[in-house]
């Protein structure tokens, strides 16, 4: 009857799908494993069961009379970390007897239902509860349980109203897996089922145009964004801007597919990429810092016609634009009273009418490209990363279920929409979760980036290590006291860096990591949960995070590509719904990083028994001397910390050398008495030998090269390296 019961409510309330039934025993015992979304989720995983199941119950629960009688029915076993080790190992090993009897019993392994919306550590209560048997294992995974109103999403239980009736929820059953399995092992399997059920939450998501006028729509008045320019506008008025901007240049952009964008992060820059995207155009954005040479490129790749850019840019930077330059100012100038009133009246037509309004009877889907962006080019010529409307939907999503934020919260845009950060995370994540922004074109003009914070009452910072060294030194704390979030990507965040910040402006920095290629976000840390009773742990130091909900991660042999163990450094695959579509015009360099699904990020990480991820070098960052392996990243870290310094001083490349293949070249910026005391202490660092660089290779120059993105320019430092130190053999 409570089979019944349940079934009944598991299909009105909700909708569920069930994947891999196949993989569920019709026959003998088995242990399934499941993360823990919700209140409910035994509930659903009984609805979605062929066969009775047995649930590990957290005793505390157990005992609620309001439910005590009801699980006793359903036989559930009561555990408890807080119990002593005798009653413990009772519950654990009635759990093995059910099992040895042939029944299906359920341990969520994580041990209490997440409150960061990420999967949290797996227990090894189920390594004990199979020791000596011989029963399969299967993973199990709970999508779509996130938001509903029996999760904590925002922080609360039951009080929120349900997003959708019925709530639509995916049971994932995995391959069976052995009972000398390790939890590790698991939940790694667990993870890879998020990641195949995020395909499902395609059939409610939305390209970002409809996105935008969704937003537009629903909170017309809610702040959107503004600048020193101008200074607020919000989402109904973004919309109505561009609506016009968009019906100004519909002869400027008649039969081109792709139009080009030279604009730095503003009001301006935002509304001329909504203008484009509501148009039925694929935006590219030019990196106004590039040269001439990989400007044209860029154009040449995308077959750009026109490039909309402003004088004031142009003033300020001399640059070839390609193809034809259309002026901002010229485009946007005397706005007549009727093309005003067309604009008011296109405002109220329904979303997928007014994108087939503007953009010539077409309108986009998922698949469809949303954008092009250009690597940065650090290491090599930059290659155009074709991205689709459901891999940057996706990364959206993903992040918002992380970070929760609310309609209270503003972002500060000052990372450039070239930048695949700051195209995805400033310009679109406000448009699809209806939060604002607050722009600044340049990352590093203090005085403007402390007084935007300020006035904005900005909450969440995203930058680099670049740019938090300058916050940090020149920045007034006051000025930061809204902050409740700064993250920090592009590079290693050193941790002298990011405890001198801390103690600055009394909020630790959470490093992230991403690339362009995946949309960009792939693993962040987030702030802790705690609460009497419980300690949810979402950032450690010296890691980049927890994987966003839906990606998957490997760590593999560089050359065999076998998964290795946990804690042993290796390359980094990453799969997900993020994950881009190819390159633009390079399907030979699209297959070499992307296979059967997965992408390889060139970058060598290692992952913990809680499922953090470490990144330790770069495959492109490492030099080959006498046969040997040797990392260019781990010598600058301690040629840092013999200097004493939070700030990047030091960067370590390789030349060609006749006799050993590769040497070291070390390029800084310090002063010659101040590198004297490094050198010396560097000759008795706990290094080996072939590790430490020459003291003649060491080359001063006034300030090491970055891009626009913040990122250090590896391609300029290696060319530099090899002016100063030529070949001579």
């Amino acid at each position: 009857m409570i089979r019944v019961i349940v079934w009944l409510l598991t299909h009105t309330l909700y909708r569920l799908r069930v994947i891999g039934r196949e993989n569920f025993p019709r026959t003998g015992g088995a242990l399934l494993v499941s993360n823990h979304m919700s209140l409910v989720d035994a509930l659903l995983l009984m609805g979605a069961s062929r066969r009775p199941v047995r649930f590990l119950m957290f005793k505390d629960i157990y005992d609620q009379p309001y439910i005590k009688p009801f699980a006793k029915m359903m036989r559930a076993i009561p555990i408890s970390s807080q119990l002593r080790p005798r009653d413990m190992i009772h519950s654990l090993r009635e759990a093995s007897d059910a099992i040895r009897k042939g029944e299906i019993v359920c341990i969520f392994a994580e041990g209490q239902i997440t409150r960061i919306g990420q999967l949290l550590p797996f227990r090894r209560g189920m390594e004990r509860i199979m020791k000596g048997l011989d029963a399969p294992v299967i993973p199990v995974h709970l999508d779509g349980v996130w938001g509903s109103i029996f999760s904590y999403e925002r922080g609360r239980f039951l009080w929120k109203l349900p997003q959708r009736i019925p709530y639509p929820v995916t049971v994932s059953f995995g391959q069976p897996m052995p009972s000398t399995v390790t939890s590790f092992e698991v939940r790694e399997a667990v993870q890879e089922l998020q990641t195949e059920a995020f395909a499902f939450h395609r059939a409610r998501m939305h390209t970002l145009p409809e996105s935008f006028i969704r937003t537009a729509h629903h909170y017309p008045f809610r702040f959107a964004m503004g600048d020193k320019r101008r200074p607020r506008m919000n989402w109904g008025g973004a919309l109505l801007s561009a609506i016009f901007l968009a019906r100004r240049l519909r002869k400027t952009w008649e039969g081109q597919e792709m139009v080009g964008i030279l604009l730095p992060p503003s009001v301006p820059g935002a509304l001329v990429n909504f203008a484009a995207t509501i148009s039925g155009k694929i935006p590219v954005n030019l990196n106004y810092t590039a040269s001439n040479e990989i400007l044209a490129s860029c154009a040449e790749q995308c077959k750009l016609q026109t490039v909309i850019t402003t004088k004031l840019l142009l003033e300020k930077i001399p640059l070839q634009v390609p193809g034809e330059t259309v002026l901002l100012e010229e485009v946007a100038a005397k706005p007549g009273l009727g093309e005003r009133l067309v604009a008011l009246l296109m405002w109220f037509i329904p979303g997928k009418i007014l994108e087939r309004a503007l953009s010539g009877g077409k309108t986009k889907t998922l698949d469809d490209i949303a954008t092009i962006i250009f690597s940065s080019g650090s290491t090599g010529d930059p290659k155009g990363v074709m991205l689709t409307h459901f891999n940057i939907a996706s990364n959206i999503e993903q992040m918002g279920q992380t970070f929760m934020l609310t309609k209270g919260d503003v972002l500060v845009g000052v990372l450039p929409f070239f930048h695949s950060f700051g195209f995805t995370v400033t310009l679109w994540l406000p448009a699809f979760l209806a939060v604002g922004v607050a722009f600044h074109p340049s990352p590093i003009d203090l005085v403007a980036v402390s007084e935007m914070v300020r006035d904005y009452r900005v909450t969440f910072l995203l930058s680099t290590p670049t740019f938090l060294q300058q916050y940090t030194r020149r920045c007034l704390p006051e000025d930061f006291g809204s902050l409740q979030f700064v993250v920090v990507g592009a590079e290693k965040l050193p941790e002298a860096l990011a405890l001198a910040f801390e103690d600055r402006f009394g909020i630790r920095p959470l490093e992230g990591y991403g690339a362009t290629e995946c949309s960009p976000v792939i693993a962040v840390n987030t702030r802790d949960y705690r609460a009497p009773g419980f300690r949810q742990v979402g950032g450690k130091r010296g890691h980049i995070g927890h994987p966003l909900p839906g990606i998957s991660v490997r760590i593999v042999d560089p050359e065999t590509r076998a998964r290795l163990p946990v804690d042993t450094p290796g390359l980094l695959l990453v799969r997900g719904p993020n994950v881009m579509k190819g390159y633009l015009g390079k399907p030979e360099k699209t297959a070499e990083v992307l296979q059967d699904g997965w992408y390889s990020t060139g970058d060598i990480a290692a992952e913990d028994e809680d499922g953090f991820l470490t990144i330790t070098d770069r495959l492109s960052r490492f030099s080959k001397i006498g046969g040997e392996m040797v990392p260019h990243i781990k010598i600058e870290e301690k040629l840092h910390e013999l200097a004493e310094t939070p700030e990047k001083i030091f960067v370590v490349t390789g030349v060609p050398d006749g006799k050993k293949g590769e040497r070291l070249v070390v390029l800084h910026t310090l002063a010659p008495e101040d590198l004297k005391p490094v050198l010396e202490k560097l000759s008795s660092a706990d290094l080996p030998n072939l590790w430490i660089p020459r003291a003649n290779q060491f080359f001063q120059i006034e300030e090491l090269p970055h891009l626009g993105s913040g990122k250090l320019d590896l391609r300029r430092v290696h060319e530099i390296a090899k002016e100063k130190s030529p070949d001579q053999s």
